[in-house]
């Protein structure tokens, strides 16, 4: 399969707040792409006792590997995934050689509007807990270094319509290379 046959992988990195769980939903319907929610996957992992918090890598694992079975099929996959640390970021990575990556990081420059979404966020899967702003700030979100974590593109999810139309953009001029 040659780097243009494969399928996309389009990975959404960012703080909570940023608007990821929003975007990526968006760009998989748009796409007709499968959707992989690292939430999803760790929160029923704790809700069934399956793992004690915190959940640390086992919630990744299970994701790449059903990110890999899509792409195997040759559907595009959207993730939806804090991706904080430079490991989780090469997990994704090593899915390469099967997909093309596109990587965006989702930023809310405006600190109290990002400050608003957090404290007004509620979950909305069952068991879910949702981090505070204080959490947030303290979160451990390592900045991206494009040398180890691969080239992505920052979006500004501040206007959803905005950002959605600028992923969109990223992902089509990946399709055309």
């Amino acid at each position: 399969m040659t780097p243009a046959d494969r399928p996309l992988l389009i990975l959404l990195a960012g703080r909570p707040g940023t608007g990821k769980t929003t975007l990526a939903t968006r760009l998989a319907r748009e796409l007709d792409a499968g959707y992989v929610r690292v939430d999803a996957i760790e929160t029923v992992l704790l809700r069934t006792g399956t793992v004690e918090p915190p959940v640390g890598p086992v919630g990744y694992t299970l994701a790449h590997e059903i990110a890999l079975g899509m792409l195997r099929l040759g559907r595009p996959v959207v993730v939806d995934a804090v991706n904080p640390v430079a490991e989780a970021r090469a997990g994704w990575l090593s899915l390469a050689e099967v997909s093309r990556p596109v990587f965006l990081e989702t930023v809310v420059h405006d600190e109290s509007e990002h400050r608003r979404r957090v404290s007004g966020r509620r979950p909305d899967l069952a068991g879910q807990t949702v981090p505070t702003w204080a959490e947030v700030q303290a979160g451990g979100y390592e900045p991206w270094d494009e040398t180890r974590d691969g080239p992505r593109h920052l979006i500004d999810t501040t206007d959803m319509d905005e950002a959605a139309a600028a992923a969109l953009a990223v992902v089509r001029a990946t399709v055309t290379r």
